[in-house]
């Protein structure tokens, strides 16, 4: 008896129909960025045969590795239910405040190594004690995150246009040239900020799904509050990650002041807006509780995609790239809340 119900149910069309059906929402929801990532690169190579030019492509990867360094931040702050609208005020902050520092160290170290070193070591450290007075103000303070960032980043963008005067702060010439390698340099035919973005992403991957750290950012995301009843410090885990963020603000930071040498008000502007795209975009929940670290990469590398793909193009203007990279938070964060819905019980 027990046999032929087995075989019953084994050879029911339905019941495997059904199981297909799950496997393929699964295997959609995984790999949903990766097909959509080539898809838009078919459509770029249709538009303009140059889009797969060797400096083409080299040139949108090392534009992308800013983004998608700090969006990699940003996927462990969404992952555990919080967000940052400050990370584009908080670079412009951090560059400003790393070219002041550099320019000052040249009367005593001279233009060499040491003050590019100690200019590097300055932006990490304001970008811990950056992203550790969110956390500390979200979590201690138990004001919305997206209070304190929207308060943070007028403040780090009104200091740093403090700082230049209204103006612009520009790098020191002869620092800049030993430095520029740091941005313009390769190493086997790629780009160093594509190096750093890709180290970025692996030690991102193993830490959100391979540690406790990780596992306790899903879990406080999923529900914070069965998260504190499981003896998990929620409020120290949520800090560590505004301080990860803004460890990756900074790596990002460092990476792109050697491109243009400067620093002023309008630094960084949007860049939040494209961090919290590329993550929603990777599949992580903006309501935390699912988070994708290759997704994201996907997802940055997707939006510089699109601006590339406009610049190719007079068919759209570039000028609406923001355009575009707003409706596609808003389509990504709709088919999220769709297909959560059919996938719940």
């Amino acid at each position: 008896m027990a046999n032929n119900k087995s075989t019953n149910k084994a050879a029911n069309p339905t019941t495997q129909k059904k199981g297909f059906s799950i496997a393929l929402k699964i295997d959609l929801k995984t790999w949903g960025p990766f097909v959509a990532l080539l898809a838009l690169a078919l459509l770029g190579v249709l538009i303009n045969p140059a889009f797969l030019g060797l400096d083409n492509l080299s040139n949108m990867l090392t534009r992308s590795a800013f983004i998608g360094i700090i969006a990699i931040g940003a996927t462990f702050v969404i992952t555990a239910g919080g967000l940052d609208l400050s990370v584009g005020a908080m670079a412009a902050f951090i560059a400003g405040v790393m070219i002041i520092l550099m320019n000052s160290l040249v009367e005593q170290f001279g233009a060499g190594v040491t003050t590019v070193l100690l200019g590097v070591g300055a932006s990490l450290l304001l970008g811990l004690c950056a992203g550790f007075i969110n956390g500390m103000v979200t979590t201690k303070g138990k004001i919305e995150a997206f209070i304190v960032t929207l308060g943070t980043m007028g403040i780090y963008r009104s200091l740093v246009t403090y700082l230049a005067d209204g103006g612009t702060l520009t790098l020191d010439w002869a620092v800049r040239d030993i430095y520029r390698p740091v941005y313009y340099g390769s190493f086997l035919g790629i780009t160093i900020p594509v190096w750093v973005f890709l180290a970025v992403a692996i030690i991102g991957y193993i830490l959100l799904n391979y540690t406790r750290f990780g596992r306790y950012c899903f879990a406080i995301g999923s529900n914070e509050k069965v998260a504190e009843y499981s003896a998990i410090h929620v409020d120290r885990i949520k800090t560590m990650t505004y301080m990860l963020q803004g460890v990756c603000v900074a790596l990002a930071t460092i990476i792109y002041v050697p491109r243009l040498g400067s620093a002023s008000g309008a630094t960084g502007v949007l860049w939040e807006l494209e961090a919290i795209a590329a993550v929603i975009i990777g599949g992580t929940m903006l309501k935390g509780g699912h988070g994708r670290i290759w997704g994201t990469v996907v997802g940055a590398i997707m939006l510089t995609m699109i601006g590339n793909i406009l610049n190719l193009t007079d068919a759209i203007s570039n000028y609406l790239n923001g355009t575009v990279q707003g409706i596609i938070i808003i389509v990504a964060v709709y088919l999220q809340r769709a297909s959560w819905r059919k996938a719940a019980p």
